[in-house]
């Protein structure tokens, strides 16, 4: 199973969250689960899907965590981030 915890922050205060799960998939690259997982975010929190800036990229590959702001969204949001973070994987 992978599953993604997404939110959105507002002045240091965490106001919406979701917790999406992948059923375990052999098939199916890490990368793709991390789309479709930020794709189902995305569409569970009405918000457009964000650009991966190529620092996004980099602390994702780090940390499996990064955040999106204002300048990874096409429309303007009314929140300071969203951020992501894996919460388990299973190989």
């Amino acid at each position: 199973m992978f599953r993604m915890w997404g939110k959105i922050m507002k002045s240091n205060r965490l106001v919406k969250d979701t917790v999406i799960e992948i059923p375990y998939n052999p098939d199916m690259s890490r990368t793709a689960k991390v789309f479709d997982s930020l794709e189902k975010i995305c569409y569970e929190f009405d918000l457009s899907n964000p650009i991966w800036l190529e620092s996004t990229k980099k602390d994702f590959m780090y940390h499996s965590k990064c955040r999106f702001y204002s300048d990874n969204f096409i429309e303007e949001i009314d929140f300071d981030y969203l951020e992501m973070q894996v919460l388990e994987e299973e190989y």
